[in-house]
């Protein structure tokens, strides 16, 4: 049983820093590249939908896509591109709508016209070759969703801040019970000492009486000896 609860522990324990260093590294990753036109993974870029312009056909808020860095001489009518948006009311934004129809500026720059499927109205600025950032290829489900709970301090403390805190804790605990483990098996064997020295000495005094012991009957046969003798020689001398 203890062995089975030490796999089990140890699994758990796993877990936690398989997903706290998973959240970790997909923050990091997610804050230094989705949303950004200037960086980009293997040639895609990843955006959050913040708007449902194109949720009737294609994609809608909260979902992430990932757009393919495109050559925009190669894009027709009805392919999907992400752009900086010229608009008046929108400039600098990134939006991603689909192409109506290919066309020219007013100085004769190619361009496209491009529209909202949603309500499927024309948008009010021609997106020339300049501006064009890809081509929409994927779209991955609420994923925006989880990457913006991410960014707020709730999302932090839930899915870094409290695993990596469980981790530190339980390594603590595990710690404090490791070195207890040790202090005891220290007495244990000091204990252990203690008991070997005292029955070496407990020896060493039975040992030392025997000899005492010994000496004695020798010097007691050693003096009856002597008085034996001593009498046979005066009654010699008789």
């Amino acid at each position: 049983m203890k062995k089975v609860l030490g796999i089990v522990k140890s699994i758990l324990v796993w877990i936690f820093v398989i997903f706290a260093v998973s959240m970790t590294i997909f923050t990091v990753i997610s804050v230094n590249t989705f949303n950004r036109n200037d960086r980009s993974i293997w040639g895609y870029k990843a955006y959050i939908v913040n708007t449902d312009s194109m949720s009737k056909t294609d994609f809608k808020a909260g979902d992430l896509i990932l757009v393919k860095e495109t050559d925009p001489s190669t894009l027709k009518a009805g392919d999907i591109i992400t752009y900086m948006s010229q608009n008046t009311e929108s400039f600098g934004e990134t939006i991603t709508h689909k192409i109506r129809k290919l066309t020219t500026d007013a100085r004769g720059n190619p361009g496209f016209v491009t529209y909202s499927t949603t309500t499927d109205q024309d948008d009010d600025t021609i997106v020339t070759y300049m501006y064009v950032l890809g081509k929409y290829e994927k779209t991955i489900p609420n994923v925006g969703y989880f990457f913006n709970f991410m960014k707020t301090p709730q999302g932090y403390i839930t899915c870094i801040f409290v695993p990596f805190m469980i981790l530190i804790i339980y390594q603590a605990v595990n710690f404090v019970m490791v070195f207890r483990r040790y202090k005891r098996e220290q007495v244990a064997e000091m204990e252990e000492e203690r008991k070997r020295i005292d029955t070496e000495r407990e020896q060493n005094l039975k040992m030392m009486e025997e000899l005492q012991a010994l000496k004695k009957q020798l010097e007691d046969k050693v003096n009856a000896e002597t008085k034996e003798n001593g009498t046979e020689k005066n009654e010699t001398n008789t």
